[in-house]
């Protein structure tokens, strides 16, 4: 069994996770505590990968990025970036794709926080920042904790998007959801096999992990 897919399928998702660590956490903030129609519209944006088919995000994410169309373009001729059919083209697409998996379940912790516990911090002389990281951030441990898992494991799982904007370019693109399609259709179902139960493995330790880590904290990590 070639492992290149599998190996590739985790780096996809750790990168994802990384980045949506960084870009989600300051997101989820600003958007929770106020119900604002500018925050309600990007937070329906943000959601809108929750009920778009997966073709549909990827075949226009495949239309931006393509070099014949003006965005795909400028970045190619700007920065020699080509992303449509490369890895750093996955990337991109797995963070929006996986957007809500990360500051959903977040900003649902911020929102549940009460108020109180950052007015008593800041008449302590703390600042923002110090009452974000050192007061708010430890208490919405768990549910980070859960984004994080969540978005680890639907982008490794990831199929519609991965195949519309990256293809199935074997050692650069083929993830192991990809393989698994490939193999069925060349009728390898024991390749095939491999792959979802390898897939499956993963993701069931993960998830009994969250399980476990959270298990004080809440009465199920997807609470």
């Amino acid at each position: 069994m070639d492992w290149t897919p599998i190996l590739l399928s985790l780096k996809l998702s750790f990168i994802t996770t990384i980045i949506l660590l960084f870009i989600g956490l300051p997101v989820a903030y600003w958007l929770s505590g106020s119900n604002s129609i500018p925050k309600l519209i990007l937070e329906a944006v943000i959601t809108m990968p929750l009920v778009l088919p997966p073709s549909v995000l990827g075949f226009y994410l495949l239309l931006a990025f393509s070099p014949q169309n003006t965005l795909g373009n400028w970045l190619q001729e700007t920065f020699a970036l080509q992303l449509v059919f490369s890895f750093k083209g996955l990337v991109l697409a797995s963070v929006i794709y996986s957007l809500p998996f990360m500051i959903s379940p977040v900003k649902s912790a911020f929102d549940h926080l009460p108020r109180s516990m950052a007015e008593a911090s800041y008449t302590m002389g703390k600042s923002r920042l110090q009452t974000f990281f050192h007061i708010l951030l430890p208490n919405i441990k768990a549910s980070l904790i859960t984004a994080a898992v969540l978005t680890f494991a639907h982008t490794l799982g990831e199929f519609g998007v991965v195949l519309m904007i990256g293809g199935n370019i074997p050692g650069i693109t083929k993830v192991a959801s990809i393989a698994i399609y490939d193999s069925v259709e060349s009728m390898d179902y024991t390749s095939a096999n491999y792959y979802s139960l390898l897939l499956f493995t993963i993701t069931f330790v993960i998830v009994v992990t969250v399980f476990v880590l959270n298990r004080k904290s809440a009465k199920s990590p997807l609470e």
